[in-house]
């Protein structure tokens, strides 16, 4: 095992990594913020670019403009691998890969000539929207809400299960009782009808005829109130049961965030946390 890879961070790197993984002390928040409005920029400059008409006049600036914002993003990211314990660690995990995907687009782009592959050069474009993750690794409340979400995951996927086996039962009703000569040609495309209905979507493209028909849809788009409004109970509960502020606090070790000020230790891999920093 390499030794390095267990010290603890020092000097410059420590500097670097408490800038840029926690958002606790003043340089923290001003870097999160920086990054914060970059990215949202960034984003606005390829919407705008995908409409023809702005486009035609502005394409040479916003051009420069995704070259700068390339540029800044390729910094940010060797920062980030230069300042962390296990870069390779971090190059994998979910944000490190989409820092990557939100600046490769670019240069694979200049690379590809426009003439002969346009639609792929348009879709390496559209990719930088990629961008738009990066936000959750900024905002300190995405740890509490996403702490919240991990919590309630079982509760959800009991709730959907329950959801499906409805759509499948009524589904399967409105197939008998209005048949194919209404629209309601298998039982497939019945469970789509009582998706759009229940979600209360209702695009229209099927619609029953029948009084017994129509009597359902009103019980299914009621329905539909209820089953929007579980989800958000469920993860609502979580939230309240947590306890304390979040914090942005990370460990050196794992990368994993959110631990509690007063923690000693890491409750993803039990390694020893630095002292909590803060202003």
């Amino acid at each position: 095992m390499n030794k390095d890879l267990d010290k603890p961070l020092e000097g410059w790197r420590l500097r670097l990594y408490t800038i840029i993984f926690e958002a606790d002390t003043l340089a923290g928040r001003r870097f999160d913020q920086t990054l914060i409005a970059l990215i949202l920029l960034s984003v606005s400059v390829v919407t705008l670019d995908s409409v023809t008409s702005i486009q035609a006049r502005w394409g040479g600036q916003f051009d420069a403009l995704e070259w700068v914002f390339t540029g800044l993003f390729t910094l940010e990211y060797l920062l980030r691998l230069l300042c962390v314990r296990r870069p390779l660690a971090y190059a994998t995990s979910f944000f490190g890969v989409i820092d990557l995907l939100s600046i490769l687009p670019t240069y694979f782009a200049l690379l590809i000539p426009e003439a002969s592959v346009f639609m792929d050069v348009r879709i390496l474009r559209l990719m930088r929207v990629f961008r738009i993750f990066k936000l959750g690794s900024y905002v300190t409340e995405y740890t509490g809400l996403a702490a919240a979400l991990s919590a309630s995951r079982r509760k959800i996927m009991v709730f959907l299960g329950f959801v499906m086996m409805v759509v499948l039962i009524m589904g399967t009703v409105m197939y008998v009782v209005e048949g194919p000569a209404n629209g309601f040609t298998s039982i497939p495309t019945s469970m789509y009808w009582a998706v759009t209905t229940m979600t209360t979507v209702g695009f229209g493209d099927i619609t029953p005829k029948t009084d017994l028909g129509r009597l359902i849809s009103a019980l299914m788009m009621m329905l539909g109130w209820g089953v929007l409004a579980v989800p958000t109970g469920i993860v609502s509960a979580e939230i309240s049961a947590q306890r304390g502020r979040p914090t942005t606090r990370t460990c050196q070790h794992c990368l994993t965030e959110g631990h509690a000020a007063q923690a000693r230790f890491c409750f993803h891999c039990g390694a020893v946390l630095p002292p909590y920093q803060h202003d």
